[in-house]
């Protein structure tokens, strides 16, 4: 909650991913945590569209190891977060990159990772809460970072009213999705995100209010996360779930596409020069998942183009900010209220009676 007088926080960022499909989408939120601890933004939703409670669990995991599972001061405002997740169906299957982290033992037997969603209760309903927290925010003081196939923010566009709260509250929407210019991906079909909800990927670039800035699969495949930060930068600690999730999804040693971390990474320092934007224009999806980019100089939709020149400090910051400590945050205590001068004079003590 922001209490008057308190100024302009960091922006806010709302996460939504298909956690546990692909190693990027963990690295990513380590990413954004990263980033957040450094007090560039600040996480405020993370949901999952990937109908599976481990994803939503280890989602969780992120969360909490980063709101102080090294120092064991749990708990901190913003970060031990509610996990939104999908019930649709769509992808529910166990993936290592999971299984592994949630199941690992501390030698008491009992979980390294500790979490709280074992059924789907323990679950929050995404479009409410994704709506309720740009709702929290200060006008066009949050930013929308979509890693995985529409499906939740499409299902947010059909809330009554959504939209004008989006259009006020957002800046823009940056995500990882299609592929430009050509429209299709390297091995000649539509980017994995898009086509597996195709209707919700049609919906969201159709009636999303603000900006979409789309990295296309072509930038992160370029960029590769380096296996050696994984095997040496995460020294300080013995138990990370974005490094045993990592080892997990592939044999190590090897290094993967940061697709996901385009995103986020432009979502948070577009500023910073990391990649260039296309010209203005929209995009469209068709039947088959092809992306599709059309100039218009009164278009809302940019794709960002990657700048070899960039590559080695986009890696380097990269690795910086996801092998970075976790930060931990106190609670937060609302200010004293200070009171009016009449309000003071007011309840000045009158001095004491004398009998006669």
């Amino acid at each position: 909650m922001q209490f008057p007088g308190q100024g302009k926080p960091p922006a806010g960022v709302v996460f939504d991913s298909d956690m546990g499909n692909s190693i990027d989408d963990a690295l990513a939120l380590a990413l954004l945590y990263g980033l957040d601890g450094k007090n560039e933004a600040r996480v405020i939703s993370v949901s999952v569209s990937k109908s599976n409670l481990k994803a939503a669990a280890f989602s969780e995991v992120i969360g909490r190891f980063y709101a102080g599972a090294v120092s064991g001061d749990f708990g901190a405002v913003g970060r031990t977060l509610p996990v939104g997740m999908a019930t649709t169906g769509w992808s529910p299957e166990d993936t290592p990159m999971l299984t592994v982290p949630l199941s690992r033992k501390a030698d008491n037997g009992k979980p390294v990772y500790a979490h709280g969603i074992e059924h789907l209760n323990n679950t929050a309903e995404v479009s409410a809460l994704i709506r309720n927290a740009f709702s929290s925010q200060h006008d066009q003081n949050c930013m929308v970072v979509l890693t995985g196939p529409a499906t939740n923010l499409a299902g947010v566009l059909r809330l009554p009213g959504v939209k004008d709260l989006i259009a006020a509250k957002v800046r823009y929407l940056c995500l990882m999705g299609g592929a430009f210019p050509g429209g299709m991906g390297p091995d000649g079909q539509a980017e994995y995100n898009i086509k597996a909800d195709i209707p919700a990927a049609k919906k969201l670039f159709a009636e999303w209010p603000t900006p979409i800035i789309a990295s296309g699969v072509e930038i992160g495949s370029e960029l590769l996360y380096p296996a050696a930060s994984i095997e040496n930068d995460f020294s300080w600690t013995q138990a990370h779930p974005v490094v045993d999730a990592y080892r997990a999804y592939q044999t190590m040693p090897y290094d993967t596409p940061t697709w996901d971390l385009t995103a986020v990474l432009y979502a948070v320092r577009p500023k910073e020069g990391y990649f260039k934007l296309s010209d203005p224009g929209r995009i469209t999806v068709g039947d088959d998942g092809r992306t599709s980019f059309s100039p218009a100089a009164d278009g809302k939709h940019r794709y960002l183009i990657l700048d070899p020149a960039q590559k080695e400090r986009i890696l380097k910051t990269y690795v910086e900010l996801t092998t970075a400590k976790p930060v931990v945050r106190r609670r937060f205590r609302r200010p004293p209220e200070q009171q009016k001068p009449e309000e003071k004079k007011a309840e000045t003590p009158k001095p004491a009676e004398t009998k006669p």
